[in-house]
């Protein structure tokens, strides 16, 4: 025979899975949040990267600094020239080898990621290549 159920005694796990999604909810959301800075950042290393490449070749066929540094900003237009450094290093006549760095600091733009990572992140790349003239 079958016992009929006992509607007045409660439930030991009753609520226990809106409990655990309730803990484990924060923790997903900044890994969720972290994932998204960092793909992020890595479209900014990107970005860096080119710029430095185009400084190198601008660099390469012209001696003139500001003709550098235009070609930087053009190549990453998304960078705050603000942010963004460019220092040329050069050897010597043609053939010698003439390196670009490129710097920039890039904000934490995504919200509570910012206490894990800090404010704001320096990146930076070099290029070189061979000077064409002199």
């Amino acid at each position: 025979m079958r016992r009929p159920r006992d509607r007045r005694r409660p439930h030991p796990e009753r609520g226990s899975a809106t409990v655990e999604f309730a803990l484990l909810l924060p923790l997903l959301l900044v890994l969720t949040l972290g994932m998204i800075q960092v793909g992020l950042l890595s479209r900014e290393r990107l970005l860096v990267e080119a710029a430095a490449r185009a400084g190198a070749r601008a660099a390469a066929i012209q001696g003139d600094p500001a003709e550098v540094e235009a070609a930087v900003s053009a190549a990453a237009p998304a960078l705050d020239p603000a942010t963004t450094t460019v220092s040329i290093a050069r050897d010597g006549a043609r053939g010698a080898p003439v390196s670009v760095q490129v710097g920039y600091d890039d904000d934490v733009r995504v919200p509570l990621v910012g206490w894990l990572v800090g404010s704001a992140i320096h990146l930076s790349a070099e290029a070189t290549m061979r000077q064409e003239f002199g």
